[in-house]
């Protein structure tokens, strides 16, 4: 099995920064894509950045120029730095990787338990 483990999340003035963690572990063969998405009460999940293997990225058009999604591939990790946060950015934010558990196999994509981030004066 592979787990997520998000960190970083917490409580931070309109214009600061905070930046989210999520290291995967378990019977990893190679991840294939990892991504931070993020949900609020009665709405849907939403993605916010991607990285692929080859570090190619991609932002939702809310927070381009704000966050940066950044991976390090032999800790199996991903970072998602978020600058000039605003209240809106408030929700959960979730890490999800796209896993091959054996060479040639199929993906299975795991998700993070999620942790909160909430952006208020």
């Amino acid at each position: 099995q592979v787990q997520l483990v998000e960190s970083g999340g917490g409580l931070v003035q309109p214009g600061g920064s905070l930046r989210l963690s999520c290291v995967a572990s378990g019977s990893i063969f190679s991840i294939n894509a990892m991504g931070w998405y993020r949900q609020t009460p009665g709405t849907q999940r939403e993605l916010v950045a991607i990285v692929t293997s080859s570090a190619t990225t991609d932002y939702a058009n809310s927070v381009k120029g704000r966050f940066t999604i950044s991976r390090d591939n032999a800790k199996n990790t991903v970072h998602l730095q978020m600058n000039s946060l605003k209240p809106e950015d408030t929700a959960v934010y979730y890490c999800r990787a796209i896993v091959a558990l054996v060479r040639g196999g199929v993906n299975y994509q795991y998700w993070g338990q999620g942790t909160q981030v909430t952006v208020s004066s």
